[in-house]
């Protein structure tokens, strides 16, 4: 049987495990401001654990990046998703049997490196199934459920730990990924030159750009050691672009229900009703941001050059929305939703263009070194996110203007180091 459009019902699986992955990944940061004395933890010392566990599973995601990325090339995104969903499942389902830091530490560890191959996997899937005009609206897709994720983790992990309480909440989000499986490995049975239910007309319009008619017709790609793309600049561009700006969303992503409990006085039902509000913006730039650079695109403009337009206005709406919260930050502790929706505004910048930076390894690479390349730039943005996780319990002794202020920062650095990008796509992936 043939499948009409298939390629979106694969984006489609991709989004929906994004989004369970950010459920996995959140519940630690929404429920530990009020589970960390179960562990006889002291309030003065929450933050500095908190950023030991953050660190253990960022030093795993550093390392899962890379060598996900290099198993999602070496055996396929079929498989190589399929191996990371069930990996991270049974590690946050374990979280319910941690007895303190270093159990906790062991599970985050495993979980890291398992939601590691999310990311590659999906930009090489992206590759796999959608021309070049598409593909940062794959992207958008993909990482729209990043925001979604964030999105319903907040009321949904406040829920179930209100009814069940937190060991219960850590198995129940586990058997989520488990179930996501059984429509993954029914419908990506293979990639479009072989798959069985692909027409004949996505077949040839998925296959429209130059580069995949070589894997069509089964001429053979270079495979570049990681060695010989070090010594791409491109490879460095992308690297820099991804170690200066993913800190911006970890911050929010690990600190906001910490930031809400302490600069607002929330409780966990308060979290859950206002913590959503930012993903949202968020979920809505990662489409638009895809749409923006597609639809440049569409009108002439070279792929490597919308996405690097896209990324530039995203860079821009971010700056403005940080600076207005560092100027206006002790207002908004009378007006916590406004605070909301400026943070919104940065989280919408983000999207907006972190989906088109993760769209760039596939503009300047070939298939074959796609998933190795988005790997790297994972590594490298876990790297950045490390050092700024570490920053934020010393910097925020006294309030929290430094941590927008850091955020500020970072975001012309990231936009530099893009602007560093400019050899020719085309004669890369020959």
């Amino acid at each position: 049987m043939k499948i009409r459009g298939l390629r979106w019902y694969i984006i489609g699986l991709i989004a929906l495990a994004t989004i369970i992955n950010y459920i996995d990944r959140s519940a630690i940061n929404i429920l530990w401001p009020y589970i960390y004395h179960d562990f006889g933890i002291a309030a003065a010392d929450s933050k500095n654990a908190l950023a030991l566990i953050t660190t253990f599973f960022m030093i795993a995601y550093a390392i899962g990046q890379t060598f996900m990325g290099k198993i999602m090339d070496n055996i396929g995104t079929r498989l190589g998703m399929g191996l990371s969903i069930v990996g991270w499942s049974l590690s946050i389902a374990l979280h319910a049997f941690a007895r303190g830091l270093l159990s906790f530490n062991v599970f985050r560890f495993f979980l890291g490196f398992f939601e590691a191959g999310n990311w590659p996997g999906a930009t090489k899937s992206n590759a796999e199934w959608f021309p070049a005009k598409e593909r940062a609206i794959a992207q958008g897709i993909f990482g729209a459920g990043a925001s979604l994720g964030s999105v319903i983790s907040a009321p949904i992990i406040a829920l179930v730990y209100v009814a069940f309480g937190w060991k219960m909440t850590f198995v129940l989000i586990g058997i989520l990924g488990i179930l996501w499986l059984l429509p993954w490995l029914l419908i990506n049975k293979s990639t479009p030159a072989t798959h069985p239910n692909i027409t004949a007309s996505e077949k040839e319009y998925i296959f429209s750009d130059e580069t995949k008619k070589n894997i069509a017709e089964g001429r053979e790609e270079k495979v570049l050691t990681w060695k010989e793309l070090l010594a791409i600049k491109n490879t460095w561009g992308i690297i820099g672009a991804r170690f200066f700006i993913d800190p911006v969303w970890w911050l929010f992503v690990t600190w906001l229900p910490t930031f809400l409990k302490e600069q607002f006085l929330f409780d966990i039902q308060q979290i859950g009703a206002f913590a959503w509000v930012p993903y949202l913006f968020a979920a809505i730039g990662g489409l638009l941001g895809g749409f923006h650079s597609s639809w440049q695109i569409k009108k002439g403009v070279e792929a490597h050059k919308a996405r690097k337009n896209a990324i530039g206005l995203g860079c821009l709406i971010m700056l403005l929305s940080l600076v207005a919260i560092v100027y206006f930050l002790d207002q908004l502790k009378s007006m916590p939703m406004f605070a909301m929706v400026l943070i919104g505004c940065t989280l919408f910048g983000f999207q907006f263009l972190i989906n088109n930076i993760q769209t760039l390894p596939s503009d300047y690479f070939n298939g074959k070194n796609v998933g190795t390349v988005a790997g790297m730039g994972g590594t490298a943005a876990v790297i950045g996110t490390l050092m700024t996780t570490w920053a934020v319990p010393v910097i925020t002794k006294t309030g929290y203007t430094s941590f927008f202020v850091l955020a500020a920062v970072l975001v012309p650095l990231s936009w530099i180091t893009i602007r560093f990008i400019s050899s020719n796509p085309d004669k890369l992936k020959q």
